[in-house]
């Protein structure tokens, strides 16, 4: 049984990938060496090397896990330039080479935790420093800036247009905007009545005591999305076509601000899809749409007489103010499919902060609409049917 465990712990599995992100991950560093090189060769130092080592193991952050902590710009900069100032430093100081050596990647770990800018293959630059032969010891100091630095640029360059270009990616990954829980309001309520705060992965995070490569947005993140998952098989098949609202009112790009207006007045409305002739979504209007135009906040004493003056047709051939509603709605709108399972209009309505999902068929045109106030109702009914 032993032998099984240290067997099975040698190929141990990774994070599930598709193949369409590992065939993105290994084009994008095609591309960063490939520019990287290159620009060194026309812009660098002539008689300095094109690419250090360590740029390839960055390319394996930078690419193929760009949303690791130690793949963000500061490690990636911070790592590299600190490290190869001490690589730099240790060789020229410290007469024995392989004292050097060890000196300079201890240090450059060291440093590199004391400023968070963790970044495996920055321990692979103090080293090069070190050991990269006659060409690199040659430049002394100088290496910090080519090539360390012209390689560090070209291949940040290159991380934010390839990773922000490919759909699923994000990059730098930006903390939650959220304070205290980054659970979703509503997907705490539905999921789970003990959910886990930011504060109990925090304190998880430190009893452990040990760098692990994940955020604590990422998380959460995993913990709401595995809910969710467990969710949908507890509630079987119950999709958006179940719950919406068939009868919904629209409005088209062309339709003026005070015929909208009175539609949602006399209606009850919080917002309605605009849509265009062959019933596709395009946008989405809301009473916040028309309140932010009115050019002031609540408090004001002459609010309700700006909110008038914006909402009526403008009676002159000119005007400096938005006429129709395809001036003043949201685009594009947040929509979902009616096959989609309720569950998955959880993280739309919390990550978007809306109120209403239009819902759209394959043909992406309108068939009905879902509210927090529909899916929150949807929810109760199958946590009261629980036993």
């Amino acid at each position: 049984m032993a032998l099984k465990r240290i067997i099975a712990s040698l190929f141990h599995a990774s994070a599930p990938v598709s193949l369409r992100e590992k065939i993105i991950s290994a084009i994008s560093a095609f591309l960063g060496i490939l520019f990287a090189a290159l620009i060194s060769k026309n812009l660098g130092d002539k008689a300095a090397p094109l690419l250090i080592a360590s740029m390839g193991a960055s390319s394996v952050l930078l690419f193929a896990a760009p949303h690791s902590p130690m793949a963000q710009p500061w490690p990636f900069v911070g790592g590299h330039i600190i490290s190869s100032l001490i690589g730099v430093t240790c060789f020229l100081f410290i007469p024995d080479s392989l004292v050097a050596a060890a000196v300079a990647v201890a240090t450059a770990i060291f440093a590199m935790h004391l400023t968070n800018s963790l970044h495996p293959p920055g321990g692979a630059t103090a080293l090069a420093m070190v050991i990269g032969g006659a060409e690199m010891h040659r430049l002394g100091y100088g290496a910090v800036l080519d090539p360390v630095a012209l390689n560090i640029l070209v291949l940040m360059l290159m991380a934010l247009l390839v990773n922000n270009l490919s759909p699923g990616r994000r990059y730098p990954l930006l903390p939650s905007s959220a304070s205290g829980n980054t659970m979703p309001a509503i997907s705490s309520l539905a999921m789970n009545r003990n959910v886990l705060g930011k504060e109990d992965i925090v304190a998880a995070l430190k009893e452990m005591n040990a760098y692990i490569d994940v955020t604590e947005e990422d998380l959460a993140q995993i913990y709401t999305r595995a809910s969710l998952q467990r969710m949908r098989k507890q509630m079987g098949n119950v999709y958006c076509r179940d719950i919406m609202v068939r009868d919904v009112a629209t409005a088209e790009f062309g339709d003026e601000i005070e015929a909208v207006w009175e539609t949602m007045r006399r209606r009850k409305l919080k917002g309605v899809p605009v849509i265009d002739r062959a019933r596709r979504v395009i946008g989405v209007v809301t009473i916040v749409d028309f309140l932010k135009r009115a050019d002031t906040h609540h408090a004001h004493p002459r609010f309700f007489e700006r909110l008038q003056g914006f909402i009526r047709r403008t009676s002159g051939m000119t005007t400096d103010k938005p006429e129709v509603v395809g001036q003043i709605m949201a685009s594009p709108a947040v929509t979902a499919t009616d096959d989609m399972h309720i569950v998955s209009l959880i993280p739309l309505f919390s990550e978007h902060h809306i109120h209403h999902v239009p819902i759209v068929d394959q043909d992406r045109r309108l068939v009905g609409m879902v509210t927090q106030t529909d899916l929150t109702v949807a929810l109760y009914r199958y946590w009261a049917a629980m036993p």
